[in-house]
């Protein structure tokens, strides 16, 4: 499941910087995530980096884009193969 800012985000610039997905990004008036890069950090590291420097806890999960662990799996390795590909 990606995951989502909410309308609680005070816009303090912590979370932006930890996505290695680049799936966060200024909205008209908050962050956002993209889900199609979102991965919950899958492949990455344990845990949902945002999730844990956000002071606020405002980065629930998106019942809108619900997937496996499997499924993040597969987005992590295509987004990490799309990056490779553009840096070449």
């Amino acid at each position: 499941m990606a995951l989502m800012i909410t309308d609680e985000c005070i816009n303090c610039d912590v979370c932006e910087p930890e996505c290695p997905n680049d799936a966060i990004y200024m909205g008209l008036e908050i962050y956002e995530i993209d889900p199609n890069k979102c991965t919950e950090c899958v492949g990455h590291y344990d845990a949902p980096q945002c999730r844990q420097v956000c002071p606020v806890d405002c980065i629930p999960f998106n019942p809108d884009h619900k997937e496996t662990q499997e499924q993040l799996m597969v987005k992590f390795r295509l987004l990490t193969a799309n990056k490779k590909a553009s840096q070449s």
